[in-house]
């Protein structure tokens, strides 16, 4: 269980907040039970290093006050919507028998043991996380579901996952679905074979050893002699223009 040290805090303006924040403290509350709410303030650094854990919203933390302890569980984180720095956290107090209503983890186990993942299934997740009703001082951790043995085409449903006594999930009337194990959705495209392969790497190779393919006839027979180039035809000489008719001298005078 987490532990956190907090601070009662007597802050009447959004002032007194300010000065709190700019100071390295988060602003908090605490309420349930019989108690009055109570105002207290939680360092942002060691808040901050409890938020990087997982399920920090869904486990008992223990709040050390000027001395005194109790159990609370967070309800609610506020952040700046620039920095996405905490600025706020409602804490709520865990009362031995009390009924809370809580999300809680689902995790996976034995992903390697599963024959469906094995051949290329896919693990299709519905539901991370489930609502419970519980007793405060029965919250589970998580919900485990065992992938040992899972081929494609199962499911499970939160019929399947055993619960303590008490423990009941908000969602009733149904049998809903929390993960289900699909078949792959692109298959692969076999190989060819060895031999297939080999013929037409040969049948390639011995058309471009002279760099060129003979022609092929119209019945489809390669015809001899028809890759050597045909002479190119001679030109016809070109007609000599006729003599021109010579002037008759001119009669003399």
């Amino acid at each position: 269980m987490n532990s956190l040290d907090a601070s009662s805090r007597n802050t009447k303006s959004k002032g007194d907040i300010r000065s709190l924040r700019s100071n390295g403290n988060v602003p908090a509350i605490i309420y349930g039970g019989s108690e009055q709410n109570e105002k207290v303030s939680v360092s942002k650094k060691i808040l901050k290093s409890l938020l990087e854990k997982e399920n920090f919203l869904s486990n008992i933390i223990t709040l050390n006050i000027d001395g005194k302890s109790q159990n609370v569980l967070p309800r609610e984180i506020k952040y700046n919507v620039i920095s996405d720095e905490p600025i706020h956290v409602d804490f709520q107090r865990v009362v031995t028998g009390a009924k809370i209503k809580i999300d809680v983890p689902v995790v996976f186990i034995n992903h390697e043991k599963s024959p469906g993942l094995k051949r290329g299934g896919v693990l299709n997740i519905v539901r991370r996380k489930i609502e419970l009703k519980c007793p405060s001082e029965k919250i589970p951790e998580s919900i485990v579901i065992d992938l040992d043995g899972i081929d494609i085409g199962e499911s499970f449903k939160i019929s399947s996952v055993k619960l303590e006594e008490n423990v009941t999930p908000t969602i009733q009337g149904r049998d809903f679905v929390i993960a289900t194990l699909a078949a792959p959705t692109v298959m692969k495209e076999p190989e060819k074979p060895a031999e297939t392969a080999e013929g037409e790497a040969a049948e390639a190779s011995a058309e471009g050893e002279d760099g060129s393919t003979a022609p092929v006839s119209a019945d489809g027979d390669k015809k001899e002699g028809e890759d050597k180039k045909a002479p190119a035809d001679k030109k016809a000489p070109t007609d000599k223009k006729a003599p021109t008719d010579k002037k008759a001298p001119a009669d003399k005078k």
